[in-house]
């Protein structure tokens, strides 16, 4: 069995990655009522005897007493480790507006599985790339290799940021070189937050395009997810409730999207929402690593079958059924229906359109019971209207996992490599040359030791140079396919 650590930087990543740890664990809770640690449990958690000697405590044999998170916590604000009892009715704040992960008594579980669930977190400060990163270098990789040696087989670092913030752009991508060297064979997977055109930090333009040349010389997947496409999903959801179309009804308490059922915060705030679809997304992209199923996907196989050339390492991803993904009760779609939607552009988590770019290659994450003739049958069906490259006709992966997300009867994560992020890289550099050319801000940066204008320079060389290969894909797009010549064997 093969495990990941999730590593949290910044407020954006912890907010998603605390959802995404509290989702997990319900979805663990309502499969395994017997409360027994298991396999599927271990990949991103992992049993703690946290019994104090002389208590008395006695722990049998296969039950779950603790569970710590294979996750490390790195942000602005300072952290304390906290233990938390499930049975224990007082609140105890990691940061303000998120508590402690727990075993919600929401779901009805098995009295072995209410135990304490402890997170380790990183005591730290980081403003950004140049100063703290070198400077608290070998603190986070003690804390990022104690991780890694409670793993039996270390199969992937999930990296969580934003890309306009200090901290998630700069100390989130720094990290990276460091896994690099560090864990070379390891798996590098990045889920980044972009900013919209709208955002409120003015400098993350800048931030964006520095972060952007270190992912594409570091990271091995990318998953980039636009918080205006989010913005809009959300909007979106609101006016079809608001409206009553469908006879939707807004349900009680969700497990999925409500920040009442996902995370206890005193006042909901406005990117509750977002966030939580992201962290759906990132459940769907686990699930074959975390349950069974006929056809489960191996995390490093994305990265192996999806990225063609390095740095065209960029998935937009789908999420579908999406409505059903909040506090809105809609009847379920059509299965044919959900494979359709996945290539629609209002089910991207990202603003593009990849049904009318060009497809590197395509990964279809099945959950629920759904056979394999019926995603095949859909692939038939959908291809007419796709374009792949000429060298790559057939160039799809597909996963079936068995255990659908809580309250569903099926979900589907669409995976593309596809030429439609290229818009948003664009779009990034225009907004990057706007403040440049003026060199406005720019002096907050180059009193930063280390941080000189040659930095900018080249990281919007790397982000063109990218932008070019992704310009040369669209050049074949029309180009017809030709039929190789078959390989004679002599007998």
């Amino acid at each position: 069995m093969t495990q990941s650590v999730v590593v949290q930087v910044g407020q954006c990543g912890n907010q998603i990655g605390c959802c995404f740890w509290d989702l997990a664990l319900r979805e663990h809770a309502a499969v395994n009522q017997k409360g027994i640690y298991d396999e599927a449990i271990s990949s991103f958690f992992r049993n703690v005897d946290t019994r104090v000697i002389g208590d008395g405590g006695s722990i049998s044999k296969g039950k779950i007493c603790s569970l710590k998170a294979r996750v490390r916590y790195i942000s602005l604000d300072s952290y304390i480790t906290l233990i938390f009892d499930c049975n224990r009715k007082e609140s105890l704040n990691v940061m303000e507006g998120i508590e402690m992960l727990r075993i919600r008594p929401g779901i009805r579980t098995n009295k072995k599985m209410q135990g304490i669930l402890k997170i380790l977190v990183l005591i730290f400060r980081a403003v950004g790339h140049r100063v703290f990163g070198s400077l608290y270098q070998d603190q986070i990789l003690e804390k990022l290799r104690k991780s890694a040696e409670h793993c039996d087989s270390l199969q992937c670092f999930f990296i969580i940021h934003s890309m306009g913030g200090g901290t998630g752009s700069g100390l989130g991508t720094f990290l990276l070189k460091m896994l690099e060297d560090e864990f070379p064979e390891v798996c590098r997977f990045v889920t980044s937050i972009y900013p919209s055109g709208e955002d409120d930090v003015i400098t993350s333009p800048y931030n964006s395009i520095l972060a952007m040349k270190e992912l594409n010389e570091h990271a091995d997947c990318v998953l980039p997810i636009d918080n205006q496409s989010l913005f809009d999903i959300i909007s979106k959801i609101d006016l079809m409730v608001n409206s009553g179309k469908l006879g939707t009804t807004v349900k009680p308490k969700s497990l999925v999207t409500s920040s009442s059922g996902a995370l206890k915060t005193r006042h909901k705030k406005p990117f509750d929402a977002m966030n939580n679809i992201v962290a759906n997304l990132l459940l769907n992209l686990t699930s074959s690593a975390r349950f069974e199923g006929s056809l489960n996907m191996d995390l490093n196989e994305i990265s192996m079958n999806l990225v063609p050339f390095p740095q065209l390492h960029y998935l937009v991803s789908s999420l579908t059924p999406l409505y059903t993904l909040t506090d809105v009760n809609i009847p379920p779609r059509r299965l044919d229906q959900m494979f359709s939607d996945a290539f629609s552009k209002d089910h991207q988590l990202l603003r593009a359109d990849p049904k009318h770019s060009l497809y590197l290659a395509c990964a279809l994450m099945v959950r629920g019971n759904v056979q394999i003739s019926d995603v095949r049958r859909n692939i038939e069906r959908l291809k007419p209207s796709l374009q792949f490259v000429s060298w790559n006709q057939e160039g799809w992966k597909t996963s079936l996992c068995s255990i659908p997300p809580v309250g569903h009867s099926h979900s589907l994560l669409a995976l593309a490599n596809n030429t439609c992020v290229k818009p948003t890289f664009m779009e990034l550099k225009e907004r990057f040359m706007r403040l440049y050319k003026k060199k406005a801000h720019l002096h907050h940066y180059l009193q930063v030791e280390g941080m000189e204008e040659s930095c900018f320079t080249e990281a919007v060389s790397s982000l063109s140079a990218l932008i070019q290969e992704y310009n040369q894909l669209d050049a074949t797009k029309n180009m017809p396919v030709q039929d190789l010549p078959r390989l004679s064997i002599a007998m």
